[in-house]
């Protein structure tokens, strides 16, 4: 989640908000890619959660970090995040490391960038004795175990979360990803990439599925993750059936946007709790917590980033179905996506495959997947299937793109480990499950030290 967004000055009319989305529009030669992905960090001896304090802790983990040049980033005495060259590095509210990335100009720069990170991570790591898993869902700890961090916007986001959904606090606390950035070059390119983007979301949560575990148990699920944001809060999560609807366009999000309930205002370094109020009633005056605070565009930014669906709109659009996983396939996210949408020709395939498909439909398969992931029917097919064209597709816009790094090496290697998920037919979840049942004979404290990333 977001650190506190700067965007400008005062907000004079709803157009202001309309044009703030549409200023993301750019010429393809300035499509950039921005990749975030969270991990859960442990304690080596324990395999319990970092608190924020203590060693080893989050605290140490950040200020070690500093050696590298990243800038601290303090919520009054507390550092709560670093920045470094438009990249920062962030914490979830218990505590999941995230980086999010610099926009870069190929998936190979996001990949370096990538491992640098995990260079950086190591070292300081080791230093305190932590580790670092990448999955979907945290795979043994309790919510008492669960460390909180000391952000105020979580402490508003986790009074509010119990009153509007069932899964509200398994999210925050308890669950990690990976996404990525891209970038629209008009409103047009922006609504066609935007229905691929929702259409296609189900297909990579199965592709990316790694979170079969819930308290040191199978929880039934392949991407519990996935399952959990289907009762989080459905004013602000879902699959948008409107996006599809004739005449989508800014101004259209900008009028969901407008209505979805706030969580806070952040001013003079403190957060103000209005859970539960709109933008449109901050627009108008009529929040009394909000008394004599004008609307500034930096409360619409960071009001756009508490906003959850399944692909989400900014001035670039996020793609947001994948579980967070192994190191190797963190890149594969952003190259699977830029394969689709920085080449016309992929886009245009992947709308021809998903733009006769009904809301019902599109809902059904998003419902299935994270219990059945490749499994899950479709028509006379089944996501497995569709995973396989969502590739190829990909595969020749990264093709057309022709991006090398120095070795020659284009960005299709990077779907490499997607196709390995595909050819061998059953997911990382279902590879921790056969590893749970028998190598490790029901030992889920194995994870931690078979699936550590650093």
């Amino acid at each position: 989640m977001s650190i506190p967004q700067s965007a400008g000055g005062p907000i004079e009319s709803r157009d202001d908000l309309v044009r703030y989305l549409s200023d993301g529009c750019k010429p393809k030669s300035e499509w950039r890619i921005g990749t975030e992905h969270e991990k859960f960090v442990y304690d080596l001896k324990t395999h319990k959660p970092l608190p924020y304090e203590g060693v080893p802790g989050i605290r140490g983990l950040l200020e070690g970090m500093r050696r590298f040049g990243w800038e601290p980033i303090l919520e009054g005495e507390n550092i709560i995040g670093l920045t470094q060259n438009n990249a920062s590095i962030s914490l979830e509210p218990g505590g999941q490391f995230e980086l999010s990335g610099a926009p870069l100009k190929s998936v190979h720069e996001t990949c370096a960038e990538v491992n640098t990170h995990q260079q950086q991570v190591r070292e300081v790591a080791a230093e305190i004795g932590a580790g670092a898993l990448g999955c979907g869902f945290a795979p043994s700890w309790t919510m008492a175990e669960t460390h909180q961090m000391p952000k105020g916007r979580y402490a508003i986001m986790r009074r509010y979360m119990s009153k509007v959904g069932g899964y509200g606090l398994e999210m925050m606390f308890r669950t990690c990803t990976v996404q990525v950035n891209l970038d629209f070059s008009s409103e047009v390119d922006m609504v066609k990439k935007f229905r691929v983007g929702l259409a296609l979301q189900p297909v990579a949560t199965a592709l990316f599925a790694n979170s079969p575990f819930r308290e040191s148990k199978p929880n039934g699920f392949l991407s519990y993750r996935s399952h959990v944001w289907t009762d989080v809060d459905n004013d602000r999560a879902g699959m948008l059936p409107w996006v599809f609807d004739d005449g989508m366009s800014f101004e259209r999000y900008v009028d969901y946007a407008l209505d979805v309930p706030m969580y806070f205002v952040y001013r003079d370094g403190k957060y103000i709790d209005v859970a539960g109020r709109s933008f449109r009633d901050f627009l108008a005056h009529k929040i009394p917590e909000l008394k004599g605070i004008e609307p500034q565009m930096s409360d619409w930014a960071d009001h756009l980033t508490t906003i959850f669906p399944e692909a989400r709109l900014k001035r670039f659009l996020e793609m947001r179905g994948a579980d967070g996983g192994s190191w190797r396939r963190i890149c594969g996210l952003p190259a699977l996506w830029v394969g689709i949408f920085y080449d016309q020709t992929s886009l245009d395939a992947a709308w021809d495959l998903v733009k006769d498909w009904t809301a019902e439909e599109r809902q059904a398969m998003r419902d299935a997947v994270p219990r059945l992931a490749f499994k899950t029917p479709f028509r006379k097919t089944t996501v497995w299937e569709l995973a396989h064209r969502m590739i190829d597709i990909s595969a020749e816009g990264l093709r057309r793109r022709a991006s090398q790094d120095a070795g020659g090496m284009t960005e299709e290697g990077f779907l490499v480990p997607l196709r390995e998920v595909i050819n061998r037919g059953y997911t990382r979840a279902e590879e921790l499950l056969q590893n749970y049942r028998k190598d490790w004979h029901g030992d889920l404290d194995r994870v931690f030290v078979e699936y550590n990333f650093l």
